[in-house]
């Protein structure tokens, strides 16, 4: 029986994702031991009860990205942290340094826009700073990068698709 594998995206530019799309034609070779069955590359709007492996890409910046993580972790096997938004909060975290108030101010207050306002519908809140995944949620796995290669990703999804632990993972990887 296929294992399952999802990928999400937090606060950070999709680089991952191209990344991992990058994998090419060996992406097949990952269909034939696993099934995607959920990420922003295919077309399903709920996270599984039960998945065995979730790439997550991206920090955690806003309310629903809390939620969103809490929730894959409880459903998830094996949860791997990839590229540096997940692992340190990289880009995204920059805003920690003047805070989230600032930001949207800068953003959708200034004087010189045509409507300044605040969004808020649909919109969800931030939270007062950035972090990354591990802060939040236990990480099996780290893939840092930015993003990491195509070869790197492919070779941790074979190792882990093909029976090895996370332990003898992050040992191989070093992370």
């Amino acid at each position: 029986m296929k294992k399952t594998l999802a990928t999400i995206w937090l606060d950070g530019c999709s680089g991952c994702h191209m990344s991992f799309l990058d994998i090419d034609e060996r992406l097949l070779a990952l269909a034939e031991k696993a099934a995607l069955v959920y990420s922003p590359l295919v077309d399903l709007k709920d996270f599984p009860d039960h998945v065995d492996i979730t790439l997550v890409e991206g920090a955690v910046s806003s309310e629903d990205d809390l939620k969103k993580i809490r929730h894959i972790r409880q459903h998830t096997g094996t949860l791997i942290s990839l590229g540096d938004c997940a692992v340190t909060g990289n880009v995204p975290s920059l805003r920690n340094a003047v805070g989230a108030e600032s930001v949207l101010r800068r953003a959708y207050l200034e004087p010189d826009l045509i409507h300044p306002q605040l969004p808020s519908d649909g919109v969800p809140g931030l939270l007062p700073v950035v972090r990354p995944v591990h802060s939040v949620v236990k990480v099996d796995v780290y893939l840092p990068g930015c993003p990491p290669s195509a070869d790197t990703i492919f070779n941790a999804l074979t190792a882990l698709l093909d029976g090895e632990s996370a332990h003898e993972l992050r040992t191989r990887f070093g992370a």
